[in-house]
């Protein structure tokens, strides 16, 4: 994903320290009970839709602006997944960042899913039962958006 230009900003000030940012993903189910996947062009691998949202912009704003400037897909979010803090990670430049991640599902509500942007390799519409090779983080978020339960968050540890 390439690099707001609020985080360059920070970098030039902070160098490759870590950095605690926002990130929001999205869970986009269609009418045919399909999931929207995305395979990255950084890694190759398949995912669901995630990125950073502009400061001052709010999470469920910056969930369907992501999900519309990489897959040209509308969607609109219907309730909240999962809030979960991911492990630190080091980039390939030694940049540093931390993400609190809150994850949607969404519905889709009209596009045609394409390659929209230079973050993707491919996009496409998954039967739940076909789904490709992915890592826990997609698969878990998944799952949680397809269980009617409550929005998941890690135990409070020692309460």
């Amino acid at each position: 994903m390439p690099t707001p230009d609020f985080i360059r900003d920070l970098r030039a000030s902070i160098g490759h320290e870590l950095l605690y940012l926002p990130g929001v993903s999205a869970v986009v189910i269609d009418d045919q009970d399909r999931v929207l996947l995305g395979r990255r062009a950084d890694n190759g691998r398949w995912t669901i839709i995630c990125g950073i949202p502009e400061p001052g912009e709010q999470p469920a704003t910056a969930v369907v602006r992501e999900v519309a400037e990489e897959t040209a897909v509308r969607c609109v979010p219907e309730r909240i997944v999962l809030v979960r803090t991911l492990a630190p990670v080091t980039y390939p430049n030694d940049d540093k960042c931390q993400f609190v991640d809150i994850c949607f599902r969404c519905r889709a509500v009209g596009g045609e899913a394409r390659v929209n942007d230079d973050e993707s390799l491919d996009v496409g519409w998954f039967p739940l039962d076909a789904l490709p090779e992915m890592e826990d983080f997609s698969l878990s978020r998944i799952k949680q958006a397809l269980d009617d339960g409550p929005t998941w968050f890690e135990p409070i540890v020692g309460e």
